[in-house]
């Protein structure tokens, strides 16, 4: 592609060097590790924003609510850089065209970016970092939304923890050896590209509209951070954070939410690193988006009900909590997170649909779709992935309702039908279900030599 010209024209005019950061899955300001250190580069920082069209142009919605909310975000960075006297540069354009195309402009030097670990963005960043270095400039990249990545985490022989127990224990033990950076990007502003007004487009103008869907807010509440391991089980009452999409997009820093976790509630300090230790697992076994990541698993012979899937996607199952947690993903990107557990353990052991069949319809809809956490979810509830439930644990949805839900008001809150005759009956016997799946794992896992249960 040809740079755009009002892009050339600004960077031809300045006469001054310039490096770029990339805004990727950081988008802030705050505490922004690549942003930063681009800061204190020695050269102007232009601040560039890329919608891939290899990734958009896999979205099968017009209003798919992630775009939506990334335009917003990007609208709102736009707004917070000419406060400080500087722009957003967004663009609908692929990657290494863009940066192939903006090497070439007077006075460039590289690219600062805060690192990815899914397969796919780390095959599109050495893309990148060939074109760049071929033609000798740098593409620098950082750590930001973990805390620990790659290697950092490993047992004593150095290779990755595939149990979370110990990986936890380790990722603690590392935490307190020392302190959590902060990275101060206002005492660095100055060096901010000021020439220009920036550029963003319009959702209509990739081919998307704006989605009807609400998006939460991205202060954290402390009261809920403080109930946590108290309510966080409860699908009726506000007892999560709701942050999950503002850690998928970087609006929030990792870093300042660990520091609140240590103060306030270790039990959701662990939720942060079961998302760290499933990004781990997803960067050293990639093979896991699309196999087990415990290969016996891939033996099962799964069931290819049409109506079935059909009917859990609906939310009409016939068991009222599996039910209700469908239709809240539906109508508002968000599900609970028991809930998630108790739906994908129902499409995978009560209806023995594959676990992948679910894992793409959960990364169409939910507003906080993050591979690592989707797979790594997925096959925890299939017993297919590391440190899963064993295949003979099959949740029992009227238990779970009784345990979690016991006064109905997360059920009646999205199955107003329920308890009528124009709810529909169960779809499967659950005791059919259980006897089915413990025989068919079974029988998959007989067939190979020391599978792991």
């Amino acid at each position: 592609m040809n740079t755009p010209e009002s892009l050339r024209q600004v960077v031809g005019a300045s006469g001054s060097t310039f490096v770029v950061h990339w805004f990727r899955r950081d988008l802030r300001l705050e505490d922004n590790a690549s942003l930063y250190h681009a800061l204190g580069s020695g050269h102007m920082v232009l601040c560039v924003f890329l919608y891939d069209p290899n990734i958009l142009g896999r979205l099968e919605d017009r209003d798919d609510a992630r775009v939506d909310f990334i335009h917003r975000q990007t609208t709102r960075l736009q707004s917070e850089l000419r406060v400080l006297n500087s722009a957003l540069w967004a663009y609908h354009a692929d990657p290494v065209a863009f940066f192939q195309a903006l090497s070439e402009l007077p006075g460039f030097q590289g690219v600062y970016a805060n690192r990815d670990y899914e397969p796919q963005a780390r095959e599109r960043d050495r893309k990148v970092y060939d074109v760049l270095v071929d033609k000798g400039f740098f593409f620098k990249a950082f750590k930001d939304q973990v805390l620990f990545e790659k290697s950092e985490v490993v047992k004593a022989d150095e290779t990755p923890y595939t149990v979370f127990t110990p990986y936890m224990k380790r990722w603690k033990q590392k935490r307190a050896e020392g302190d959590i950076p902060y990275f101060d990007v206002p005492s660095r502003a100055g060096a901010l590209f000021s020439e220009g007004m920036g550029h963003l487009p319009s959702l209509e103008s990739m081919g998307f509209v704006p989605s009807p869907l609400e998006f939460p807010p991205s202060d954290l509440d402390l009261n809920v951070v403080r109930g946590y391991a108290q309510y966080r089980d409860l699908p009726s009452l506000r007892g999560t954070t709701r942050l999950s999409v503002h850690l998928r997009f970087g609006t929030v820093s990792l870093r300042q939410l660990v520091r609140s976790a240590e103060i306030h509630s270790e039990n959701w300090l662990n939720e942060l690193i079961w998302r760290e230790f499933y990004m781990m697992i997803l960067y050293h076994y990639p093979y896991s988006v699309e196999r087990s990541f415990k290969p016996a698993y891939d033996a099962i012979q799964w069931e290819t009900n049409e109506a079935h899937f059909e009917a859990w996607c609906s939310g009409k199952t016939g068991y009222p909590l599996v039910d209700a947690g469908m239709r809240e993903l539906n109508a508002t990107g968000f599900m609970h997170n028991r809930v998630r557990m108790v739906v994908a353990s129902f499409l995978t052991k009560h209806l023995l649909i594959d676990w992948r069949w679910g894992e793409r319809y959960f990364a169409r809809k939910l507003l906080d779709f993050e591979l690592s956490s989707n797979v790594g979810g997925w096959q925890w509830a299939a017993s297919s992935g590391c440190d899963a439930a064993p295949y003979f644990r099959v949740f029992n949805p009227e238990l779970q309702q009784q345990r979690f839900d016991p006064q109905w008001e997360y059920i009646r809150r999205w199955v107003p039908e329920w308890n009528t005759p124009y709810y529909p009956k169960p779809i499967v016997d659950h005791r059919f279900a259980r006897e089915r799946v413990l025989a068919r794992f079974k029988q998959a896992l007989d067939s190979i030599p020391n599978p792991q249960p």
